[in-house]
């Protein structure tokens, strides 16, 4: 049963309006995106130390306490053209401390100044700097929310196609995977979704793909090839548009043979893990997140007994 705090927070939403048509201008959703998580209440047992990773401006987020025995390479969402660093420190934190793991967040370039293929780029150069560092491919998963969590499925399909060391577990919290919105949900949910439009979506798209057709594997690995990917897990919400990016992706991902977990929460908004703070259920799916890690990644050499 929903909980009493998620009641509230959709009350909320849906007295607020729903972004519609285009996103312009891109710089407001960017200032409001800021200032919304900044109102929520962030942890306070960890650090955060801003890095260059492969040119990438990025941080190392690590939890108070004992030193993390994983990594994790994580990829915020924000619609290609929005979301920072800031906006997901908090929920990247929890993750650390639930996992816990050291928590490499990327901050990527965002469309339209920088639409395709700048971000999955980024994402490429990251990965390539992190595992040049010495992390240990068994000890690392990678996983991102919403375009994040498209952006890293694509990174893993061309660290394969590569021939790059893949990491142990991948997560996609509301993996946006399908830029040219075909799945159903996107008419289905079209009431049920507090925060979004499908005209909202198509104008991020628009921004971050270009001329590029919508189904290049790269912009939405829905459509790539899936085969001899690390295990996944998935987590989505029925109130979604965004769905059946998940429930399509994780039928192909098991028909390619790789191993998923789709967890499909009742009632759920997209991003529900941002707001961890207020809403039970988000601390619930980050340790859901946390667990998986720990399941399918080992400990790193220099810390085993």
């Amino acid at each position: 049963m929903p909980s009493r705090e998620l009641q509230t927070l959709l009350t909320v939403f849906r007295a607020r309006p729903r972004r519609g048509g285009t996103v312009a201008p891109i710089e407001r959703v960017r200032a409001d995106f800021e200032a919304f998580q900044a109102a929520l209440r962030a942890p306070t047992d960890f650090t955060a130390e801003p890095i260059s990773a492969g040119g990438v401006p990025a941080e190392w987020i690590v939890p108070h306490g004992p030193r993390p025995e994983r990594t994790v390479l994580f990829f915020h969402g924000g619609g290609y053209a929005s979301g920072s660093l800031g906006t997901h420190r908090a929920l990247v934190a929890r993750i650390a401390r639930a996992t816990p793991a050291r928590v490499l967040q990327v901050g990527y370039r965002l469309a339209p100044e920088d639409p395709f293929p700048a971000a999955f780029e980024d994402a490429r150069a990251a990965y390539r700097w992190l595992l040049d560092t010495g992390v240990e491919p068994a000890t690392l998963a990678v996983g991102g929310d919403s375009a994040g969590g498209g952006l890293s499925l694509a990174l893993l399909c061309a660290a394969r196609d590569a021939g790059e060391p893949l990491p142990a577990a991948w997560f996609g919290l509301s993996p946006w995977t399908d830029l040219g919105h075909t799945g159903e949900s996107i008419v289905t949910r079209a009431e049920q979704d507090p925060l979004f439009t499908p005209e909202s979506l198509e104008g991020m798209a628009a921004l971050y793909a270009g001329d590029h057709p919508r189904t290049h594997p790269a912009i939405s690995p829905l459509f790539a090839d899936l085969h001899d990917l690390p295990p996944g897990l998935l987590q989505v919400g029925t109130a979604e548009l965004l769905l059946d990016d998940s429930t399509r992706l994780a039928r192909r991902l098991e028909a390619a043979g790789v191993t998923v977990e789709l967890d499909v929460w009742e009632s759920m908004f997209h991003g529900w893990q941002l707001f961890a703070s207020m809403l039970p259920e988000g601390q619930q799916a980050l340790e859901q997140v946390a667990a998986f890690v720990r399941r399918n990644t080992a400990v790193a050499a220099e810390v085993r007994p």
